[in-house]
């Protein structure tokens, strides 16, 4: 049997678009001879479709979309993703066949925890469909189906099922796409099935779907694999009757299948395999390290980000700094030199190294490069100020103050030339509140606000040795992060050093440890009490910081929900 997964991008919202990119995908996978054709959950109305679901026009529109794309299906089976409404709303997974919608699985297990919030849009469903090819028994399931490790996939393969299709939208975070394979693994071992699972690729809003599509054979072996953040048409010939013998000696499913009499499946006849005169040998696209994954979803969710939303070009402030130059580089890779502006603003504390390298990075990436000086900006509002601020030392407020005349003129640019404004904090600042509200905080796009410091400077060295030069120069990787908002400043004069910090960050923001625990796990306690004390203090900053991408498996956004007004200590 010759399966073809269309590892696809789809937009949101884009019904008509989304249903012609299918389309051709699927006369794609007919030109390739394929048998079924796998494609992504909710794939025409892209995902997730949040509460555009709510709405019944786009109900309707999804559903008319699919009537079109099922007139397509003609010479091979499809399966594919869309909303079904019948009573209620349920995640559907039709399949489309001798140009007419023949059947529709709906989603059993409705994700509500972590980016997920489908108990808000679907109700659930408990459907069992064989889809029969010749002698392949086929089981439509949706993403979180293959998850649970009990039924359907285990009532499918009790039914006859030697191959489960797992139509999919797991959102991406990194090392994700092993820990799928090795649930996919333990799924096909147990119930002695194939499995075939299609994700969604490209980037909506903060989520990033990562691809990496895969077929197994029932021993749990890949036998084909697509790369990541990538479109792909995965083909594959299989033979999924292989899965017999091993059922037949492995007798233990017996004693189940008595507890499971109840169970009732629809069996769907659908044409056989054809013969293939020529068999495919399939890809197995090589698993990436963590950083080549961090670097391709950055630059992934860049560029969906820009191009869904229509924006052309994208600025941000050069400072000669880490962050703005690991910002920079990845803007480059994802959208290309011409699309790119770095503005340099230097002030009376800008040291002369930090503002050549502003410009050396920019010719080093062939970047748009200018420089305003803000002095005379920040003479004049402190001039303003003057009276009022009468008797009062200063302080953060007019380093802030500087800050957010950066964003001001930024956000200018944005206005005058519709520059989408890159926001350049990483998210140990974010964490602890490092950063000025209205000021490094302003844009429209926040690239890095899910990567720790130390692995920003990961990320540089990494760019750097892909390149083979210095793309990023060095002296800005070996320079201590500093603000440069007040004489002498040092990041470390007002946070731990970042090796330490990160490790008390990712504990207690991704993994909930208790300032008790943290302890307990021998961390610095002055470090603990310093982070805890500033971490949940800046909430409040960060429900007004711009979107951008999630890497990790808790970003701050969807994924961390903590209460502004909070006294729990910790």
């Amino acid at each position: 049997m010759r399966l073809a997964l269309a590892q696809i991008n789809s937009v949101v919202g884009d019904v008509d678009g989304n249903a012609a990119k299918v389309v051709e995908w699927l006369e794609r996978a007919r030109g390739e001879n394929a048998d079924l054709v796998l494609f992504p959950e909710l794939v025409l109305t892209g995902y997730p479709p949040e509460d555009l679901l709510l709405r019944p026009g786009f109900v309707r529109a999804a559903r008319r979309a699919l009537e079109s794309v099922a007139k397509a299906a003609h010479g091979v089976t499809a399966l594919v993703g869309a909303p079904h409404l019948d009573t209620d709303l349920f995640n559907g997974c039709f399949v489309l066949a001798h140009g007419e919608i023949r059947c529709v699985y709906r989603k059993r297990y409705l994700p509500n925890y972590g980016v997920f919030d489908e108990d808000r849009y679907f109700a659930p469903a408990y459907d069992n469909f064989l889809l029969r090819f010749g002698d392949v028994l086929v089981g439509p399931t949706i993403c979180e189906d293959l998850w649970q490790p009990g039924p359907p996939a285990t009532d499918l393969a009790l039914a006859g099922a030697q191959l489960i299709a797992n139509i999919s939208a797991s959102p991406f975070h990194v090392g994700k796409d092993r820990e799928r394979e090795e649930m996919l693994k333990v799924r096909a071992t147990d119930n002695s099935c194939f499995i075939a699972l299609c994700n969604a690729v490209g980037g909506q809003d903060e989520l990033i779907f990562d691809g990496h599509s895969v077929v197994l054979d029932d021993e749990g072996e890949v036998l084909a694999r697509a790369a990541g953040f990538e479109e792909e048409l995965l083909v594959v010939d299989v033979d999924p009757v292989a899965a017999v013998g091993r059922r037949l000696r492995d007798v233990r499913r017996r004693a189940l299948a008595r507890e499971r009499v109840d169970v009732k499946t629809t069996e769907v006849e659908l044409a056989p395999p054809r013969r293939q005169d020529d068999r495919v040998h399939p890809a197995v696209a090589p698993q990436l390290d963590d950083l080549e994954q961090m670097r391709l979803a950055l630059e992934l969710g860049l560029r969906d980000y820009v191009t869904k939303n229509g924006f052309g070009d994208v600025v941000f402030g050069l400072s000669g700094g880490i962050d703005s130059a690991l910002t920079a580089a990845l803007c480059v890779e994802a959208l290309g030199a011409e699309r790119v502006h770095g503005i340099s603003m230097p002030s009376r504390y800008s040291s002369e190294a930090t503002r050549g390298d502003a410009a050396r990075l920019a010719e080093s990436l062939g970047i748009d490069f200018r420089e305003i000086a803000i002095e005379p900006m920040v003479d004049a509002y402190s001039g303003a100020l003057a009276e009022a601020f009468t008797g009062r030392e200063s302080d953060l407020t007019e380093e802030n103050l500087q800050a957010r005349i950066r964003g001001t003129l930024l956000m200018a640019l944005s206005n005058k030339f519709g520059w989408l404004v890159i926001a350049t904090g990483n998210k140990s600042e974010l964490s602890v509140g490092y950063s000025t509200l209205y000021g490094d905080l302003a844009g429209g796009f926040a690239l890095i606000k899910d990567v720790y410091k130390t692995d920003v400077f990961r990320l540089a060295r990494w760019l750097n040795e892909r390149a083979q030069h210095e793309l990023i120069p060095q002296s800005i990787i070996d320079r201590a992060p500093s603000a440069e908002l007040r004489a002498d400043q040092l990041d470390e004069d007002s946070l731990p050093p970042y090796p330490k910090l990160d490790q008390v960050l990712e504990a207690y923001v991704e993994l909930d440890r208790s300032r008790e625990e943290l302890s307990q796990d021998g961390f610095d306690v002055d470090v603990v009490d310093r982070a805890l004390a500033m971490i949940d203090r800046a909430e409040y900053k960060r429900r007004q910081a711009p979107p951008g991408v999630k890497l990790r498996p808790k970003a701050f956004g969807r994924d961390r929900r903590t209460p502004i007004t909070n006294r729990w200590p910790g």
